[in-house]
């Protein structure tokens, strides 16, 4: 069998084919004969990448809402977002590591081509609306700190392209590590501004606890949905599944298995970290406006410039930009890393890795352009939640591909997902189902 070409078991229909990020495949060694602590760092790195999508600027906009209107109760949902993300994201790595495959890869091999095709569609739309949301966000950043227009903010945020690839140049480590470090200045940015809100830690707490009210208000329910669809977002799920396999690790099932627990390690604990800061963004909204009467902060622009009053110091809102800026630019480099994904594994396109780069990017950031363009600043807080409600009314499509796929011993082997962890799986992707047939039900009756 050809390591680099594996069909891993009977339960694929075809060879796999080009590998998921070819030309970073398999180059971040693991050091196999080094010691445990050395072997865990060296898969470090990639659930990372996807805790970014904790922080995008969608999440933002849905988080500030939330916060500034409901208080803390909101919280819960970013738990429960936290929880779902962990085990799916666990999924992704199993998938990637058994099989060889990203989930686009599996998707197309799995399904005929009437429905991996739409299937293909919708991981694109819900790209487009996380580059939606990034653009606007990185282009309300440049505004805010510098004074640039949002047009011109709008071409800025395409120049992403060349970034990711003059840091795999250097090595895929490079891209991890400037990734890591954004969410280093983003995590200083808003332990200070937390730290200057003084929120109430204990109803802070009460709010981790969930409330019925969340499933009965159709409103803080299209809020949930906006948070929920802007933590466990569909591209995530084929970004994990094609950058996990950076990675050297080996081909015997023991060296699978070891590499799977350390991959599964580095997305939770990554995810664990994400989660303070998500939590971070309501509880400053929470704090800094719904506990001084306003309930009405929607607006990015606006939230900032409330602030330093707010909160007395003229520092706090050069954070809140600063950090909104470094969420901006880390959003976009991998939601341009998952187009890449999603596009050569479902379309099996083959090209040189700028050519395929640019395409890719161009799919997302086109839309996004002309829609952040035409709106201007104003009505881009709505704008924004609604791509995280896209984002939510998509995951399914991925979610139960990626759970039916772990499941199955045919396909994965001996590394097939445990039935306790299959069975909590597809109990996720119901939930989530749910919720969106509420959501749609709610919206169609008014």
């Amino acid at each position: 069998m050809d390591a680099l070409n594996p069909k891993v078991t009977s339960g694929w229909r075809h060879e796999r084919g080009e590998a998921s990020l070819s030309d970073v495949y398999r180059t971040v060694g693991t050091g196999r004969h080094s010691s445990r602590w050395r072997r865990a760092a060296a898969f470090a790195g990639p659930g990372y990448m996807v805790a970014v999508g904790y922080m995008d600027p969608g999440n933002w906009a849905t988080s500030l809402a939330g916060g500034s209107k409901f208080g803390y109760a909101l919280l819960t949902v970013a738990l429960l977002s936290n929880l779902m993300a962990i085990v799916l994201q666990s999924l992704c790595a199993r998938l990637a590591i058994a099989s060889g495959r990203d989930l686009a890869q599996a998707c197309r091999d799995a399904y005929p081509k009437w429905v991996s095709v739409p299937l293909w569609a919708f991981a694109e739309i819900a790209i487009i609306a996380t580059d939606i949301a990034e653009v606007i966000g990185t282009a309300i950043g440049l505004n805010l700190l510098m004074g640039i227009p949002l047009e011109l903010g709008v071409l800025i945020t395409a120049l992403d392209v060349f970034v990711i690839l003059f840091l795999q140049k250097l090595g895929f480590r490079w891209v991890e590590a400037f990734i890591i470090a954004l969410l280093g200045v983003i995590a200083l940015c808003f332990g200070v501004q937390i730290l200057l809100a003084d929120p109430q830690w204990g109803s802070v707490i009460t709010g981790f606890f969930p409330t019925t009210e969340i499933v009965t208000n159709p409103e803080m329910l299209y809020l949930a949905l906006g948070i929920l669809g802007a933590t466990v977002m569909p591209h995530n799920l084929y970004l994990h599944s094609g950058i996990v396999q950076t990675r050297a690790y080996g081909h015997t099932v023991p060296e699978k298995k070891e590499a799977l627990t350390y991959a599964t390690i580095d997305s939770t604990v990554a995810l664990c970290f994400a989660l303070l800061i998500n939590a971070s963004i309501l509880i400053l909204a929470a704090a800094a406006f719904n506990a001084h009467g306003r309930t009405d902060i929607v607006e990015l622009g606006e939230a900032h410039s409330l602030l330093s009053p707010l909160l007395g110091l003229a520092i706090a809102p050069t954070l809140f930009g600063i950090a909104l800026l470094c969420c901006g630019l880390n959003s976009t480099v991998t939601a341009t890393l998952a187009g890449q994904i999603v596009m050569e594994g479902f379309l099996k396109i083959r090209l040189q890795p700028w050519m395929r780069r640019l395409i890719t990017r161009a799919i997302a950031i086109v839309p996004a352009a002309i829609v952040t363009i035409w709106y201007g600043d104003q009505g881009t807080a709505e704008l924004l939640i609604l791509t995280q409600v896209v984002l939510s009314l998509q995951l399914s499509f991925a979610v139960f591909p990626l759970v039916m796929f772990t499941a199955s011993k045919a396909k994965m082997g001996e590394l097939v997902a445990p039935r306790w962890l299959s069975g909590i799986a597809y109990l996720i992707a119901v939930v989530i189902a749910g919720l969106n047939v509420k959501l749609l039900i709610d919206f169609v009756t008014g």
